[in-house]
């Protein structure tokens, strides 16, 4: 088997999938076999808080992607002998929406301005009302469009704006291109024509408040393009960027660039419609693939993009798993301190058992996650809280469910909106790092959206291996994705799935009814604790 991947690598034919998440930048090389990860290399990277906005600096970027593709090399020489210098296809993924704007030297304007950040109220809220198409804040348009009503001096020079993947494959490839799910979460997109919506553009434009800008709109945007289209090949500049060894040629073909939540779908294969998926990370998502469009606008409810265009309804919270992280890490020290040292994924496993064995509606404890703003709750900024009654059941299980169950706990009040709007879901997939420890996160799912939640056994490796499939797509002959990933990836898959007990149901039931009660408590938070 080394051998026969050992070829398969010196020969070219591997395929890299490379996605710039929220704290890590990861590539995952696999084969002709998708299902089999050959290879992957991290690299652990930050958000820092500067002038009022959440930002990762440029050079941050580029070492981040440099140190990433060093360490899959060390990997591929370490596991196979051999160096990675040649590859079959590369596609690129990120954080979704932001605001990265250029001026016509392709100069970056003002620092690049994450999906995290909750300063486009006033934008969102004015293009909602214009557009009758719900513009979260982290949205393109409503950062560009903030920046044109808050008269910013960088405005007038703006001659490009893209996301994070957008411009990671530009300055790769030389293409000012962008996935057709990555573009819809800029301004919004027409399914039918697989680009972006032209009456709306032509509303933007007929706005005052757009003469401003150098010229009209789509002028600014990346060009669209959807799944199985090439969007250009790796230039020797960018292999550089890339690999500063010189070891990494030039000339790999490119499939469009994504994001986070796009390579996602893939990679649960959620892109059919009435099928839906949920990612945790650092932020947490639902996405559900719509076989109708919804009846009204809801601010809960993004209307987005599968990477082949279809239209899927997006439940996005700003805050996932992160405040939970902190607590592993608090119960990792204690270990340590106590000479009996457990490495994270120990501990994440023995707190994750224990909460099951905490009471149905964690015994009356509350855990709001908000390390920054969160939108579904009309919050704009974050203050993590822990709340009990001097009558709660305080003890390790419930306070660990408690956590849990605030990881779900928003996502599950924007999950309700879909199910007024009677939204149909054959399947519901989740992914991410939280459901490595078998059974519990995914039944805390099931009980959180009171629905069948199936996890495979590919789902810890996420967005990146999604990518690397979607580059995969870009050089097969399969007629469509969705074709593909049941054909070639997920036909042998195995996949486990959950459906709550009633009592897990009612329990988070009875969690939810007390978590929205407290969210004025978090609100005065906001205001008394600067």
């Amino acid at each position: 088997m080394t051998e026969s991947i050992k070829k398969l690598i010196d020969a070219g034919k591997a395929t890299l999938g490379i996605e710039l998440g929220s704290t890590r930048i990861k590539a995952t090389l696999i084969g002709e076999d998708l299902n089999q990860i050959l290879a992957t290399g991290t690299h652990d990277w930050e958000n820092q808080l500067g002038d009022g906005y959440w930002t990762y600096s440029v050079d941050s970027i580029w070492q981040g992607l440099a140190a990433t593709i060093k360490d899959l090399q060390h990997n591929v020489e370490e596991q196979y002998g051999i160096k990675l210098q040649s590859l079959n296809a590369i596609g690129v993924s990120a954080m979704m929406h932001g605001y990265l704007a250029f001026d016509e030297k392709d100069q970056l304007l003002v620092p690049f301005r994450t999906w995290r950040n909750t300063t486009t109220s006033q934008a969102a809220k004015e293009l909602t009302d214009l557009f009758g198409v719900n513009i979260p804040l982290r949205w393109s348009v409503a950062h560009l469009q903030q920046a044109v009503l808050d008269k910013s001096e960088h405005v007038p020079h703006i001659s490009f704006i893209t996301t994070l993947a957008g411009y990671v494959h530009w300055m790769l490839t030389g293409n000012k291109v962008l996935g057709i799910g990555d573009a819809s979460g800029m301004f919004p997109i027409d399914s039918a024509n697989k680009s972006y919506d032209a009456k709306l553009l032509a509303v933007f434009d007929a706005l005052e408040t757009s003469r401003v800008l150098r010229g009209n709109l789509l002028s600014l945007l990346p060009e669209v393009s959807v799944a199985g289209e090439s969007a250009g090949s790796l230039t020797q500049a960018g292999a550089k960027l890339l690999d500063p060894s010189g070891s990494l040629k030039a000339g790999v073909l490119f499939c469009p660039p994504e994001g986070d939540a796009g390579s996602g779908m893939v990679a649960t294969n959620a892109v059919a419609p009435t099928t839906g998926n949920v990612s945790a990370g650092t932020s947490i998502f639902a996405m559900v693939v719509m076989d109708r469009e919804l009846t009204k606008v809801h601010h809960e409810l993004d209307i987005v993009a599968t990477p082949v265009g279809d239209p899927v309804a997006m439940v996005h919270c700003n805050n996932g798993a992160s405040e939970l992280a902190a607590w592993v890490r608090m119960f990792s020290r204690f270990a340590k301190v106590s000479g009996n040292p457990l490495s994270s994924d120990e501990v994440y496993e023995l707190l994750f058992e224990e909460a099951l064995s905490g009471q149905k509606d964690a015994g009356g404890l509350l855990a709001y996650n908000y390390l920054a703003g969160e939108p579904i709750a009309g919050l704009s900024e974050g203050r993590p809280l822990f709340i009990r009654k001097p009558d709660s059941e305080f003890s390790l299980a419930n306070a660990i469910l408690a956590q849990l169950y605030g990881v779900f706990g928003t996502l599950s009040l924007g999950m309700a909106v879909l199910a007024k709007e009677n939204v149909q879901i054959s399947k519901m997939s989740a992914h991410g790092g939280i459901f490595r420890t078998k059974g519990v996160a995914q039944r805390i799912l099931s009980a959180a959206i009171s629905a069948p939640v199936s996890v495979s056994e590919s789902a810890s490796e996420g967005g990146p291996w999604g990518m690397a499939l979607l580059a995969a797509f870009s050089r097969s002959s399969a007629t469509s994705l969705s074709e593909f990933l049941n054909t070639r990836v997920f036909g042998e898959q195995e996949v486990v799935t959950i459906l709550a007990d009633p009592e897990e149901v009612a329990g988070f039931e009875r969690y939810l009814t007390d978590y929205r009660m407290g969210l004025p408590v978090m609100a005065q938070a906001i205001k008394s604790i600067q």
